[in-house]
C-alpha cells in the first residue's frame, strides 16, 4: 500500500508576517487527494484560524517537530529557514514565496540541504496558471488596502457629497502602475467617489482603465514604447520615456489629492516614480501611498510602516501590506497552494509530479543544486 504524502505547516516567523498557508478549506481539499496533512499549534492564530478549526477539518494539530517528521510537502507563506525543518523527508519540496533575487543565499541554503524550493514569486504568467498566482491574489488584496489605508489618512471625505451647507468636491485619485493591484486600487477608488485617473508604463492597460470609469493618463509623444517585458511584466522604460512621462506626471500630480504607486519590476529595485520635487508641488494634505515600499520604494523619502510628512504631503505604506488583511489573504494564498500542487497530484503513485512548463518556472533548487535558469550565473 502506497503511504499516503504528508504536508506539513509551520507557524509564519518573518517580522510582521499574519497569513497562514492552509485555511481548513483547503486541508479538507487535501486530505480528499489522500494526504495527511499537520499543522503547528498556532499557525493560523494570526489570521483569525483556531487550532479547533484546523482540527475539525482533519489536521493533525503538534509542536514543530512533530509536524516537519516524515514531510514530504512543506507549504509555507514565506519559506521558513531550511535549518529548521529537521526531520523532513530527504529531497521534500517546500513550497513558499523565497524572494529569490533578494535572498540568494536561503535559496544556496535549501540546495545544500537537498530540499526541492518550489518559489510561488516565480509562477509564470500564463492561462492554466492563474489560480496559482499568490502575486495576482495577493496584489489584489494590496490594491484594495492601499486605498482604504489613503482613505483613512486623508482628512477629507471621498466622494462628491451636495449638503444643505454647501458641497464637498471628489477627491481626485491618481493610480501609477496598472496592474492587478493597480486595477483594483482604481476600482476600489471609484466605489468609494473618488474623480480617478491612472498611468502605466503599458499601453495595453488604457482601455482596462477606462473601462472602470478612470482616466488613462498617457505620454502620446512618443511612439513604439510598450514597457511590456516577458510573461506580462512591466520591464523598465526608456530614458526617453522617463522623461517625457515624468514631465507628464508632474503637472498631473499636483492637482491630485491622494497618489497610490504600485510599480515593480521583478528582481530590480523599485523603480523611482515620485521625486520630492513632485511631493513638494501636491496641496497639503494629500496622501501618497507606496505599494513598492518594501522594494526600495515608488516615492522619494517613503519609509515601510511609518507615516512620512514632507511639504505638508503624508507618504505611507507597509511592508507587508497583504498582511494587514490576513484572513483573506490566507484564504486566497492557501487555494493558490492547492490549486498548484493539486494540479499536479499522482493519486495512485502517491506523488507530485510537476512538469516542464510550470515546474521548471517555479523550481529554484533540486538535488543539491541551484536549477532555476534565471538564477543561473
Amino acid at each position: 500500500m502506497i503511504a499516503a504524502l504528508r504536508i506539513a505547516v509551520l507557524k509564519e516567523t518573518a517580522p510582521g508576517e499574519t497569513r497562514a498557508a492552509v485555511t481548513p478549506e483547503t486541508v479538507k481539499k487535501f486530505m480528499g487527494l489522500g494526504a495527511v496533512v499537520a499543522v503547528e499549534q498556532g499557525a493560523g492564530q494570526t489570521a483569525s484560524i483556531t487550532d479547533a478549526a484546523y482540527s475539525d477539518a482533519g489536521a493533525e494539530l503538534g509542536p514543530a517537530e512533530q509536524v516537519l517528521k516524515g514531510a514530504d510537502i512543506v507549504l509555507g507563506v514565506q519559506a521558513p529557514d531550511p535549518g529548521a525543518l529537521v526531520g523532513v523527508n530527504p529531497g521534500a519540496m517546500v513550497a513558499a514565496t523565497f524572494d529569490p533575487f533578494g535572498n540568494r543565499a536561503r535559496v544556496d541554503a535549501y540546495a545544500s540541504a537537498g530540499l526541492e524550493a518550489l518559489s510561488m514569486e516565480f509562477m509564470p504568467r500564463i492561462t492554466r496558471a492563474q489560480s496559482m498566482d499568490v502575486l495576482s491574489s495577493q496584489s489584489n488584496l494590496a490594491g484594495y488596502k492601499a486605498v482604504i489605508a489613503a482613505a483613512d489618512t486623508y482628512g477629507r471625505a471621498f466622494p462628491m457629497m451636495m449638503t444643505a451647507a454647501g458641497t464637498v468636491q471628489a477627491a481626485r485619485v491618481f493610480v501609477m502602475g496598472v496592474g492587478v493591484a493597480g486595477l483594483q486600487a482604481i476600482a476600489t477608488a471609484k466605489r468609494l467617489g473618488a474623480q480617478v485617473s491612472a498611468t502605466d508604463v503599458r499601453s495595453a492597460t488604457k482601455e482596462q482603465i477606462q473601462s472602470l470609469g478612470a482616466k488613462p493618463i498617457f505620454v502620446e509623444s512618443v511612439a513604439g514604447i510598450e514597457g511590456e517585458g516577458s510573461g506580462g511584466y512591466a520591464t523598465e522604460m526608456s530614458e526617453e520615456y522617463q522623461k517625457a512621462q515624468a514631465e507628464l506626471v508632474s503637472g498631473h500630480i499636483a492637482k491630485q489629492d491622494i497618489v497610490i504607486t504600485t510599480a515593480l519590476i521583478p528582481g530590480r529595485a523599485a523603480p523611482r516614480l515620485i521625486s520630492d520635487a513632485q511631493v513638494a508641488s501636491m496641496k497639503p494634505g494629500s496622501v501618497i501611498f507606496d505599494l513598492a515600499v518594501a522594494q526600495g520604494g515608488n516615492v522619494e523619502g517613503s519609509v515601510a510602516d511609518q507615516v512620512v510628512e514632507k511639504h505638508g504631503v503624508k507618504i505611507i505604506g507597509f511592508a507587508n501590506t497583504p498582511a494587514t488583511l490576513a484572513a483573506d489573504a490566507s484564504a486566497l494564498f492557501a487555494r493558490n497552494l492547492f490549486n498548484f500542487l493539486s494540479a499536479f497530484w499522482d493519486k495512485e503513485a502517491g506523488t507530485v509530479t510537476l512538469d516542464e512548463e510550470i515546474g521548471d518556472a517555479v523550481r529554484l533548487t533540486k538535488g543539491g543544486a541551484v536549477v532555476n535558469e534565471r538564477l543561473q550565473g
